[in-house]
């Protein structure tokens, strides 16, 4: 399901359009009387270089400059020690300090910061400023928070053979804790900026002695991360505190080695927030994704939207069996859910600390016995999601979708399967399964439901592999699971437990189309003889005189084929007489840059020529048609691995799949 935010504004009840038979959504809207905007607190690594900060630190001045005036904004900076500052003290720089190492409770941490909320403020009733400052208006404390952000500096002291003593997780307990104090389930956002891991405290990633290597895939497998387990709990257990007040964890690292995104995937994923893994601050990577969140609408308001609730009401014979995505279980159990769990599931109703107009959930259900139904009778599913809006006003949305019942072997069935959409959600699934599985185990899990849908929707003759036929409603799909049983989100083995969270993470909020790019990557072909032109995601497409441009939306490679790579090296295209090549080198670049440019976060961009080293990053996505192996190459260019290539890959599933 892809949730839209244009949402219908409303100024009476229902809007007319919406009692016309042929639309399926109505929404409302209500405004906030209170007043009160969006909470932020920036949660700063001060432990960062002081380059590195200065780009960082300008960056926050202009998103506080985006902020609406009824905006709440709160500061916390952390290395071996976390400070809050007091906003509201404008004498000198007030801060309350908190030790790095000790994990608090959240009463613990508003007792310090003498925050005490009433009953009333629990129930959510009346969400109160504290008086202490630590949390106010941007229109009575701009120049305490301008202030504040300028001063901060690097207060990195590291010892010969260690890194700098970082508590991030102690940080991010303590704005945790100051927003439930101030602020309950009215929408509020932690943003959380580092350049390394935590070495202290909850949340640990791995000691401060340089001669101990941050963990790795084998390490996790192995039981060799001594702090991994217990750093992913302190985080799970964020995790529902986040969800119980309306909080968005976002993560922004900018560093060359892992900083901790593995353990703390878990609260950012299940709130919404957005993840970020750079090299650093001062790059354009950072400076757009960072301004795309502050982005504003035509009324001046953040296009943020706020503690959302989606509930599903089905007809009796269908049971919802859970959801895949950025979302909470919100565990409202009722007749309509099944016993059958997927993901977050033994719900009608879901949490999210979040959504834009990208977000896309997977929602699954079962089907009653199909002996009660009556064949062309209809069913409905009826999606209601609740919202605040960046202005703070309550929007509900009802969307109802109807369909009909068709009879078990129904030639209905197979004309509506969607085989893009049915990738996209066994990756999400896949990826599921991941996260407690070994990787071999969920590949053979793929394969066995390959085996048993291709058996079901394909023609064949018994035993005859050479009769098997998909119809161009299924053709495609075995193709999409051989190339997701090679990505980077099942195997793992040229990736660190950072990126693979990232990977997983970015999937499993992606619609349709993102995700079957992340999958199996485009490849298009530029050359002299017209214009480019798709080409297969095959090692044959490779030729000296073309160019290739690669989208695999993590990165986009501009690959030049040897020949055009030599003209281009002496510098044959500023030559009026070669106005063709000149324009040819142009077309990929133009293309790619309208890539990164719309896409958040930004993909990395790489330009390579054929046979060097930065080739790799697409030789390893293609399918080797020509390994060492091949006995005729036909003059191509030839991959070294042990992998299967698709057609072999294809000639063993029709094999089974024709067994008896």
């Amino acid at each position: 399901m892809g949730l839209s935010s244009s949402s219908l504004s409303l100024s009476s009840a229902v809007s007319s359009s919406s009692l016309v038979s042929s639309f399926s959504s109505c929404s409302l809207s209500g405004t906030d009387s209170r007043g009160t905007g969006p909470a932020f607190v920036f949660v700063v690594d001060s432990c960062s270089a002081e380059e590195e900060l200065r780009a960082l630190t300008n960056e926050l001045l202009l998103a506080v400059a985006q902020l609406p005036e009824n905006a709440l904004v709160g500061l916390i900076t952390f290395d071996s020690m976390v400070r809050v500052h007091d906003l509201g003290f404008s004498e000198c720089s007030r801060v309350v300090v908190f030790h790095g190492e000790r994990e608090l409770s959240s009463d613990q941490i508003r007792q310090f910061l003498g925050i005490y909320g009433t009953k009333q403020q629990q129930l959510g009733k009346t969400p109160v400023v504290q008086k202490q400052c630590f949390l106010l208006p941007v229109s009575e404390c701009e120049f305490n928070i301008t202030k504040a952000i300028e001063e901060i500096h690097s207060s990195v002291q590291v010892m010969p053979g260690h890194r700098p003593q970082r508590s991030t997780g102690a940080a991010i307990a303590a704005a945790v804790g100051l927003l439930e104090g101030c602020l309950v389930n009215t929408g509020s956002r932690i943003m959380v900026f580092t350049s390394g891991p935590a070495t202290v405290g909850p949340g640990i990633i791995v000691d401060s002695d340089l001669s101990n290597a941050i963990r790795t895939h084998r390490d996790l497998i192995n039981g060799h991360a001594p702090y991994y387990r217990k750093s992913s709990n302190f985080y799970r257990q964020l995790s529902q505190r986040l969800s119980d007040a309306s909080i968005v964890l976002d993560f922004f690292a900018c560093s060359l080695d892992q900083v901790g995104g593995a353990e703390l995937k878990a609260p950012v994923e299940s709130s919404g927030g957005f993840m970020m893994l750079g090299e650093s601050f001062e790059s354009n990577q950072f400076r757009k994704c960072l301004r795309h969140i502050f982005n504003c609408d035509h009324d001046g308001n953040l296009k943020m939207y706020f503690d959302v609730t989606i509930e599903i009401v089905t007809t009796k014979d269908v049971k919802i069996c859970g959801a895949l995505g950025p979302c909470v279980s919100l565990r409202k159990k009722n007749s309509l859910v099944s016993e059958n769990e997927v993901g977050e599931g033994g719900t009608s109703m879901w949490k999210l600390g979040t959504l834009t107009n990208k977000t896309s959930l997977a929602f699954f259900f079962q089907v009653g016995d199909d002996q009660k139904v009556q064949p062309g009778s209809a069913f409905f599913i009826q999606f209601i999601t609740s919202y605040r809006h960046g202005n703070m006003g309550i929007r509900k949305r009802v969307t109802t979708a109807a369909r009909r019942w068709v009879g078990k072997h129904s030639p209905e069935i197979t004309a509506g399967f969607d085989q893009e959409a049915a990738a996209s959600v066994m990756a999400r699934l896949s990826i599921h399964r991941a996260e407690r599985c070994y990787a071999r185990d969920v590949i053979r899990w793929l394969d066995d439901t390959l085996i048993r849908f291709t058996s079901t929707f394909g023609d064949y003759v018994q035993e005859d592999p050479s009769s098997f036929r998909l119809s161009s409603n299924f053709s495609l799909y075995p193709q999409f699971m051989y190339y997701l049983r090679r990505s980077q989100f099942i195997d793992v083995f040229n990736s660190t437990p950072d990126e693979t969270a990232f990977f997983r993470l970015m999937l499993n909020r992606e619609g349709v189309v993102g995700s079957l790019i992340m999958i199996q990557p485009t490849l298009f072909q530029y050359s002299f003889d017209g214009p480019p032109v798709p080409v297969l995601l095959d090692v044959r497409s490779i030729s000296p005189d073309v160019i290739l441009l690669f989208d695999s939306y993590f990165y986009v490679v501009i690959h030049y084929g040897s020949k055009i790579a030599q003209w281009r090296k002496l510098g044959y295209e500023k030559d009026p007489n070669h106005e063709n090549l000149r324009k040819l080198l142009e077309a990929p670049e133009l293309d790619a840059e309208q890539l990164v440019a719309e896409r958040v976060p930004v993909p990395k961009l790489i330009k390579c020529d054929q046979h060097s080293s930065q080739a790799r990053f697409l030789l390893a996505k293609l399918n080797p048609s020509v390994t060492q192996n091949s006995t005729y190459t036909d003059g191509a260019d030839f991959i070294f691995t042990d992998d299967l290539s698709l057609q072999v890959f294809i000639d063993h599933l029709q094999a089974l799949a024709v067994q008896d």
